[in-house]
């Protein structure tokens, strides 16, 4: 064969005929596929509404054989938002690290990846094949597609809304069998309605002569190992950790919003009572300011956010705080145990940004 090993990369939500037509290439070029299912560390949301483990098994129940003999390996990928750098340097370990797992269980020991043909194998139908040109060290085969129209996104559409639609000629029927067991599910009741708000959300700007950009501030916090969090209270999102933050107002500057917003998600004290905004100022680091701007950041519409980094004095206690305005809670929690999966949009990455955690 022409590689030993060939990875091909993607959120497979969920996982389609246009992917197998991938993998099924992929086989026929490499003794070996590993299968990189990436956006395994995001919260469940309508973009993202299948878990690593719940994809996995899609492959499992596809591929059952293939997997079976070690022909093809299934690995979780995390996102590295705003960072490619760091993002490749994942996928390069992810897939060293696979390979030499798999020879060393064969009874192969490896001290390195010299001898073997690696390649990434990528998809041709639009521009999430990108990546193919990031591995210079590394072949390349970029697959024709098979299903021209064939897209996760209508896929998802058409399956997250009161009268699911199971995509029976688009998927395969192991996937199509997941997808009807789902619908029994509470986390699939959930989805729906976040979609069916988003979409409620979205028709109220429908007459508008072109979509519109949402600007909004979000305030990173941190006080001794800490960061400030509030869960959210309504949708999107409902349940999940955020960053405090929130719309500007026409009338107001980047800088008096984000401590506005502050103010009333966290009523955020000390000993001697509710901060004063000038106060609240003074803990910023202005050269700390960062706009994060990925365009599928939100699914209310293109939104750019200009992140603050609040850095509070060290105190034997934290300063007090309690949920306000559409937070259902505010509190402090330790940066170190915090779990990429409890967070709302990108606020998770946009927190390891602004902190260097």
């Amino acid at each position: 064969m022409k590689y030993h090993y060939l990875a091909f990369i993607g959120r497979f939500q969920p996982f389609h005929l246009g992917h197998k037509h991938v993998v099924d290439e992929a086989l026929a070029l490499a003794e070996h596929v590993i299968v990189l299912v990436g956006s395994a560390n995001v919260a469940r949301s309508p973009r993202n509404p299948f878990t690593f483990e719940e994809r996995a098994v899609m492959l499992q129940d596809v591929y059952r054989y293939e997997i079976e003999t070690g022909r093809l390996i299934v690995r979780p990928l995390d996102d590295v938002a705003y960072n490619d750098i760091a993002w490749t340097t994942q996928v390069q370990r992810e897939v060293a690290s696979t390979i030499l797992d798999h020879a060393n269980k064969g009874g192969v020991v490896l001290h390195g990846l010299g001898d073997y043909k690696i390649g990434l194998v990528g998809y041709g139908k639009d521009g999430s094949s990108y990546y193919l040109k990031m591995f210079p060290d590394w072949g390349s085969e970029n697959i024709k597609p098979r299903f021209e129209t064939l897209g996760s996104t209508d896929i998802r559409t058409a399956y997250f809304r009161g009268n699911a639609t199971l995509p029976h000629d688009n998927c395969p029927k192991e996937v199509v069998r997941f997808l009807d067991d789902f619908r029994t599910r509470e986390e699939f009741t959930r989805l729906v309605q976040e979609v069916a708000f988003v979409k409620e959300y979205k028709s109220k700007w429908a007459q508008a002569p072109f979509e519109p950009v949402f600007v909004t501030v979000d305030a990173v916090v941190v006080q001794g190992g800490h960061v400030l969090l509030v869960r959210r209270g309504q949708d999107p999102g409902k349940g999940l950790l955020a960053l405090p933050g929130g719309f500007v107002n026409p009338d107001e500057p980047l800088r008096n919003s984000v401590v506005r917003e502050l103010k009333e998600e966290t009523q955020i004290a000390d000993t001697k009572g509710p901060i004063p905004p000038a106060m609240l100022s003074s803990f910023l680091e202005d050269s700390a300011t960062r706009v994060f701007d990925d365009p599928y950041r939100s699914a209310r519409g293109r939104t750019i956010t200009h992140a603050f980094l609040f850095r509070l004095p060290e105190r034997k206690t934290l300063f007090k705080v309690k949920g306000g305005d559409d937070a259902a809670h505010a509190e402090w929690y330790k940066i170190g145990d915090l779990d990429p999966r409890d967070f709302f949009e990108d606020h998770w990455f946009i927190l390891q940004e602004m902190t260097g955690i």
